[in-house]
């Protein structure tokens, strides 16, 4: 009996191992795919162009803020009560306008990230583009990138995509 199931589960290893060896998986390093290619190259220098003009323009802003901050330090004990109001209004709203910049510019929906996206779409299209002509020549299962910590799935084939039939185990529309 012990031998009938060593020989079943040796065989089941055979089949599955055959069929496991016929998937062809491949993968890229997307870092250097974009440090070599120029449109990359371009839409960084024009990204980082742009964050230099921005943060130059913030340190303009706190510049001024430091500025008006030290003369009403100076003055502070020599004003009257509603001079020391109007500055630190003044103050308050300099400050403000620093925070609400600095999330214009570089915030979550900010215009750096609408750029980024504005000029490394295409970038990444044509990239994306070029990964999936080159998985269907070589006839690839699946391709990964390796440029981050996490593998990521850039192509598989739609054989392997069971998302329909998990929605269905889920009873889901």
């Amino acid at each position: 009996m012990k031998r009938l199931i060593l020989i079943l589960f040796g065989g089941l290893f055979i089949f599955a191992g055959n069929s496991l060896a016929q998937l062809k998986i491949g993968f890229i390093d997307s870092n250097t795919i974009m440090d070599n290619l120029t449109d990359a190259q371009d839409a960084r220098q024009k990204l980082d162009g742009l964050i230099q003009d921005w943060q130059k323009e913030l340190s303009d802003l706190q510049s001024q803020w430091q500025t008006k901050y030290d003369d009403y330090q100076k003055r502070k004990l020599i004003m009257t009560d509603q001079t020391r109001s109007d500055m630190e209004a003044e103050l308050v709203k300099l400050e403000q306008q620093i925070t609400d910049y600095r999330e214009k510019k570089f915030g979550t929906n900010g215009e750096l990230f609408q750029k980024q996206d504005e000029l490394m779409k295409p970038v990444q299209n044509k990239v994306f583009n070029a990964i999936q002509d080159v998985a269907k020549e070589e006839d690839l299962d699946f391709v990964f990138d390796k440029s981050g910590g996490d593998a990521m799935l850039l192509y598989a084939k739609d054989q392997y995509d069971i998302t329909t039939k998990v929605m269905d185990k889920l009873k889901l529309k």
